[in-house]
């Protein structure tokens, strides 16, 4: 597999911008999460690696070999992207064997190339060969799919959002049979998708597009606990956003004094201060625990295997957001004491 890198990409339609001077590196064999919110540019960004669309400015290359440059515009059947549709997208009219091998040469086309292989790559036993795509479930026509781009041996394989019509638990399946088929394939991927949880589980790295813009490339766990803005901070996951300063390297809030996340090193001054709802320890009123504070539960919202809560932290007009395992949800008006787990994030004022 093949190395993609992007430089200096910018597009506009209309006269109006929609990528920004993105800059990006895939290395050989990783898979990296491309993570925005609607409208952040992410489609776009996917058209022109795939060739659907022509840049304004900027550079790509894949294995090494420029496909897009200033008077470059490699049309997308000659970059050698294998490309995973929201859908799948199979022929209903050919077998899933006849889908795989359809992008291949005529010759290919009439062996079968790879096909059992590839079918035992994605998961999928030998015998759904002769199956119509009709006969599969969404998530084993997904699996399909990906055989299908995988089938040339392509430099790069584009995956757009192939699991948002899977329902909640098929998803979760079928995302970790893609993953293990991409990383048996030793394939160099990009996942698009809007879905933290998906980006954060799957992604050797995260790319984090914001209204064009790629504000920032790194491991999902230092992405999570690490986020450049409080923006990003409320977009990944849950944040909890508390007014304070910082000085002597720890910061201060009502919460009392909290531990810098690694490599932190801002200056002392007013800042906000972020924590993620899950580093709220929420204990019984009659735990003792150094530094605990006492709150009231005000609102509950159990989700099975674990719960919301909102807190009201005692003598403060200050309100939390916890998150607790459901067995140890507390009741709407209960005292608990609260103390915080981990480090923290700052943004300066």
């Amino acid at each position: 597999m093949s190395t993609l890198r992007i430089s200096g990409l910018s597009k506009s339609f209309d006269g109006h911008p929609v990528l920004h001077d993105v800059h990006l590196t895939v290395n050989s064999g990783t898979l990296v999460a491309l993570l925005g919110p609607s409208g952040s540019g992410k489609t776009t960004l996917l058209r022109l690696l795939c060739g659907f669309e022509r840049a304004d400015s900027g550079t790509i290359e894949i294995g090494g070999k420029r496909v897009a440059g200033e008077s470059l515009h490699l049309p997308a059947e000659q970059r050698q992207i294998g490309y995973v549709p929201q859908e799948g997208a199979l022929f209903p009219h050919l077998s899933v064997a006849e889908n795989i091998v359809f992008g291949l040469p005529r010759a290919q086309r009439r062996a079968q190339h790879r096909v059992a292989e590839l079918l035992e790559l994605v998961g999928l036993p030998q015998s759904y060969a002769n199956r119509a795509p009709q006969q599969l479930s969404g998530g084993q026509q997904q699996r399909v799919a990906l055989a299908r781009a995988l089938a040339p041996s392509p430099g790069l394989v584009m995956l757009d959002e192939p699991f948002s019509s899977l329902d909640a638990a098929l998803r979760v399946e079928t995302r970790e049979a893609v993953a293990r088929a991409l990383a048996a394939a030793g394939a160099t991927a990009v996942l698009v998708t809007h879905d933290q949880a998906e980006a954060l589980s799957l992604g050797h790295e995260v790319a984090v597009l914001w209204r064009g813009h790629l504000v920032q490339t790194a491991p999902p766990q230092t992405l999570y606990r690490r986020p450049v803005t409080r923006e990003l901070a409320a977009f990944v996951g849950e944040a909890v956003l508390l007014p304070g300063r910082v000085a002597g390297g720890e910061a201060h809030c009502v919460l009392g004094r909290l531990p810098l996340a690694e490599g932190m090193r801002p200056q002392d001054g007013e800042v906000d201060i972020m924590l993620r709802p899950e580093q709220i320890d929420v204990l019984p009123q009659s735990t003792t625990h150094d530094g605990a504070l006492n709150a009231l539960v005000r609102e509950v919202t159990f989700q099975g295997q674990d719960a919301a809560l909102t807190l009201e932290l005692t003598g403060t007009p200050t309100t939390l957001r916890a998150r607790v395992p459901g067995y140890r949800t507390p009741r709407p008006g209960e005292s608990v004491r609260i103390a915080v787990g981990g480090e923290v994030s700052v943004y300066p004022r």
